[in-house]
């Protein structure tokens, strides 16, 4: 019985182990496998030794079309580069956003050691005062924080995300979303609150934030990449590739990049490419569903208008891949398509001659507008033209415009100069400061009773408050007493202010560091002042103005304003100059006259007036525009591809305004330009008689009293003159009795009745319509208010320049108002042509042709009345005009025009923004003239110089 008790026992004992003996096998077995048989890529398994197919669908993109001008210059291009890429191969959990925040930080030192910059599409920036502020407003605004804050439509956004500020925004993704930040360690060692944002300066939050934000777009798709930084350079490749094992799913990836020959010539017409945002992709899609939020799309310009045309259609295959993650067979193959070729109507070399023909008569200007003087008080002259440009507003403009780095003067390689000129500056910062403090705390002077200088300073602190959310612009009373008193009488104290605004709850204690939120009044306002103080140390808006006052009073020199241009290796001027500007045989105001005068200090870059202008040629026979000028320009490379997130906040700080186009985008009334559609205006409505009739100029017209208008003449007169005449002539008492007639009625003057009859034929010659171009354009506006003025062109008539063109090109034809166009054709990549884009005409005026010889003549005589002109050997035909704007600004110059007079073929449409004088529009058309028609050497045109203005022409205005 024992025996066969041991024996069972042994049975079930070896069978138990052989059970074991077989499970380890097997786990062996599936170890060795795994290990040997088995690889894992990119969270795909494969079987080694075997090419396993594992199937995949790769899609490949079509190569974006090129953009050409008529001649077939090549203008917008594509070009291989090298892009740093991220994919998304971080495992779940707690740690992951410190995984990925760790990598990106090493991998942005790296590729900004290098020279390179990362893409930036974003609609966050750091402004000027190192602030985070919001790229995009209104509808764009909504959509963006809709999209931060995971609301499918902008109505769910809740009043607090709706709202909320660009630093809020900022502070949610870095707590909420990605823990770009550090945890407050506590006393006890446990981890208190989560401090947005710590242990970064903000340039690497943003840049953190931005590229998280680009991630988080594609989370929901596998193996799609983002796009840290395009075309990089091979340095920065090499470093990426040497450290790749540090830097979990970034890889180099060869990508096609947009590139623009002659960038600033043709900036706002050509516009640029960037990634898509939602709001384009929903619309794209409904013209062609295979765009995803992957691809890269025409921002603006033509790149924009034509995007579904230069757009190349995508290919797709399927991919057969091994072990290794090896291509080893491809399939279902569909070859992509390179995008179309447009072709524009416009002429790349009179494009850029007419930039720099614009460009050396505002130089002109500038400098013949220069005087060595201080303190200049432009309301002391009588005149708008007669307004002179001080020197101390032009060694504050180096300041004011960013074109001199005040930052440089706290570096360690700071020079001499730039030491001496920081510590005067914290000296005046330190006095002011403390003045303010005392203002504040103790001296309570009325507003009206300060210093223009502490006025300023108090008016930018309450504007700093109103931005930074402590004033709470929707809680304060604009009807108020108190509030009155101060914007309005400027009779009460910023204590006083403040003070009541706190009593008002007008103030958010939420963004103050208070030490209780029951704090009293008095508290409250200490820690404004201390806000206030603390603030402005550190707000460049605040300096420029101190350096202001420092350049007005010379306690900043103009030798060491020029000393400063050259240390920074803005300018470039011989050693000898140097010397003797430090040692005084050269004046400061010498100096800086003829870097202007040779262009080294630019007007863009002064941003004084006038820094912009605009010109427009049109073929008057078919409606084509063969230069659409808007200066300044910008490089449209910085922001192609992925926005530089620097460049671009630095266009929106620039005075002169470059992103905006001043050829399409900015209005101004037309002045005197308008008196066509007066004069056509008058014998259409029978107010005046025939062509033969006549009104008397005294100089003074009176019918309107108590409001009396003067002609331009006055205190001389014009006399009796025709219609013709009165064009010529430019006489504005005569178009004032003829708006005075317009708006006779049976019961009397009518100004309304008088406005819709000339509202007519201003449509008539397209000025209540949008010009037909194809780019982005400002809406027109006819003027509905003071009939009388508006006949002269003022009023609230408002148009742009290529809407001016459209007029005068209608006038040069003799009636064919054409939809405007810049496009000429679109054709295949083989060159077949798919559509000629030839302009349409949007209307045509029926006029009698003695009413066309009175518009003709009259703009004759008035270029053959002016001396500039007796020299040109092409007749030519225009009106000449001037707007006022601002008393103590130049007014608008403007030029409409059309050559030959016997048969025309171009017209000239010339705006100078505060150009002061409408002489120096028609001058600037002259040499566009003399360069369209060869009349004189390019070399003496085109000379890199200032091109000074004639003041001797005795035209009218």
């Amino acid at each position: 019985m024992l025996k066969k008790i041991r024996e069972n026992l042994y049975n079930i004992v070896t069978s138990r182990l052989f059970v074991l003996f077989l499970v380890f096998i097997a786990m062996a077995a599936v170890l060795i496998y795994r290990l040997f048989y088995l690889q894992i890529v990119n969270g795909e398994t494969y079987l080694n030794n075997f090419q396993l197919k594992i199937q995949k669908e790769r899609i490949t993109e079509g190569t974006r079309g090129n953009i050409y001008d008529r001649n077939g210059n090549l203008l917008a291009y594509n070009e291989l580069a090298y892009s740093v890429v991220i994919e998304d191969v971080y495992e779940s959990g707690s740690s992951k956003n410190a995984a990925i925040n760790k990598t990106l930080y090493k991998l942005i030192h790296m590729i900004e050691k290098q020279g390179d910059e990362l893409d930036s599409d974003f609609n966050i920036i750091l402004d000027e005062n190192g602030d985070y502020a919001f790229k995009v407003s209104g509808t764009s605004l909504n959509r963006f924080l809709a999209d931060v804050y995971g609301r499918s439509k902008i109505s769910d956004l809740k009043y607090a995300e709706k709202t909320a500020s660009a630093q809020e925004v900022i502070d949610y993704l870095c707590t909420s979303k990605y823990k770009i930040g550090e945890y407050n360690i506590l006393e006890d060692g446990t981890k208190g609150d989560f401090i947005p944002g710590a242990g970064y300066t903000k340039k690497e939050v943003l840049q953190l934030v931005t590229i998280r934000y680009n991630m988080s777009l594609y989370s929901y798709q596998k193996y799609i990449t983002t796009t840290i930084a395009t075309d990089v350079s091979e340095k920065t490749v090499a470093v990426i590739m040497e450290n790749s094992a540090e830097l979990e799913g970034v890889k180099i990836q060869e990508d096609t990049i947009r590139k623009y020959n002659y960038p600033y010539y043709f900036s706002h017409i050509l516009g640029y490419t960037g990634k898509i945002s939602q709001d384009e992709l929903d619309e794209l899609s409904l013209s062609n569903d295979s765009y995803t939020m992957n691809d890269t799309v025409g921002k603006s310009g033509i790149e924009a208008v034509m995007e579904l045309e230069l757009q190349g259609k995508k290919g797709s295959e399927t991919i057969y891949v091994d072990n290794m993650g090896k291509v080893i067979d491809t399939t279902d193959i569909i070859e992509s398509q390179p995008g179309n070729h447009v072709y524009l109507s416009l002429d790349k070399d009179l494009q850029v001659a007419v930039y720099n023909i614009i460009e050396q008569k505002l130089a002109g200007i500038i400098v013949d507008k220069m005087r060595n003087v201080y303190n200049y008080d432009p309301s002391s002259e009588s005149a708008s033209q007669d307004i002179k440009i001080p020197i101390d507003d032009v060694y504050f403009a180096l300041i004011n415009n960013n074109i001199i780095d005040i930052e440089h003067f706290t570096q360690e390689d700071a020079s001499e100069n730039e030491v001496a000129v920081q510590a005067l500056f914290l000296e005046k910062q330190e006095k002011v400061l403390n003045a303010l403090e005392d203002e504040l705390m103790n001296k309570k002077t009325p507003y009206n009773k300060l210093t223009r200088e502490y006025m300023n300073y108090q008016s930018y602190i309450v504007t700093m408050l109103m931005n930074k959310g402590i004033l709470m612009s929707s809680a304060i009373d604009r009807e108020d007493s108190t509030y009155i008193a101060w914007t309005k009488d400027e009779v009460i104290s910023l204590n006083e202010y403040l003070t009541y605004a706190i009593s008002k709850n007008w103030v958010d204690i939420t963004k103050l560091d208070l030490d209780s939120q029951y704090s009293d009044s008095s508290e409250i306002l200490s820690c404004i002042i201390k806000y206030v103080k603390d603030n402005l140390r550190s707000n460049t808006g605040f300096s420029k103005k101190l350096y202001q006052y420092m350049i007005s009073d010379r306690v900043i020199t103009g030798t060491q304003m020029c000393m400063l241009l050259w240390e920074q290796d803005l300018i470039s001027v011989d050693d000898a100059k140097i010397e003797a500007l430090q040692n005084g045989r050269l004046k400061p105001f010498d100096f800086m006259y003829e870097l202007i005068e040779t262009l080294q200090i630019t007007p863009a870059q002064l941003a004084l007036d006038p820094c912009s202008g605009s010109c427009v040629i049109t073929d008057v026979n078919t409606g084509e525009v063969l230069a659409l000028v808007s200066y300044p320009g910008y490089d449209i490379n910085k922001l192609a591809n992925g926005v530089d997130a620097e460049y671009y906040a630095k266009l929106n700080n620039d005075l002169s305004l470059p992103l905006w186009s001043a050829a399409t985008q900015q209005k101004t009334a037309p002045g005197s330009t308008f008196k066509m559609i007066s004069a056509v205006t008058a014998l259409s409505e029978s107010v005046v008689a025939s062509t033969r009739e006549t009104i008397t100029c005294t100089g003074v017209f009176e019918k309107m009293a108590p409001s009396i208008h003067r002609c331009w003449i006055y205190p001389r007169s014009h006399g009796r003159l025709t219609v013709a005449g009165a064009i010529a002539n430019s006489c504005n008492c005569f178009f004032y009795e003829v708006g005075y007639r317009l708006g006779q009625t049976g019961n009397g003057f009518n100004a309304q009745y008088g406005l819709e009859r000339m509202y007519t034929y201003a449509d008539m010659f397209g000025l209540s319509e949008k010009s037909g171009i194809e780019i982005i354009e400002s809406e027109p506006e006819v003027s509905d208010e003071q009939l009388v003025t508006s006949l002269i062109g003022q009023g609230t008539h408002n148009y742009t320049t290529v809407g001016l063109a459209r007029y005068v090109t209608t006038v040069a034809n003799s009636g064919t108002c054409y939809n405007l166009s810049i496009l000429d054709k679109l054709v295949d990549s083989q060159g077949n042509l798919i559509e000629d884009y030839s302009p349409t005409i949007r209307n045509t005026v029926e006029l009698d042709d003695s009413v066309w010889d009175v518009l003709h003549s009259g703009m004759r005589e008035v270029v053959k009345k002016r001396s500039d002109y007796r020299d040109m050997t092409i007749n030519v035909a225009g009106k000449t005009g001037t707007a006022e704007e601002n008393k103590s600004r130049g007014n608008h110059a403007l030029f409409v025009s059309y050559a030959p007079y016997e048969e025309p073929e171009i017209s000239v449409t010339v705006r100078i923004p505060y150009g002061y004088t409408s002489s120096n529009a028609a001058q600037t058309a002259k040499d566009v003239y003399k360069y369209y028609y060869g009349l004189e050497e390019e070399e003496e045109l085109l000379s890199g110089t200032a091109e000074m203005p004639d003041n001797t022409t005795g035209a009218a205005d």
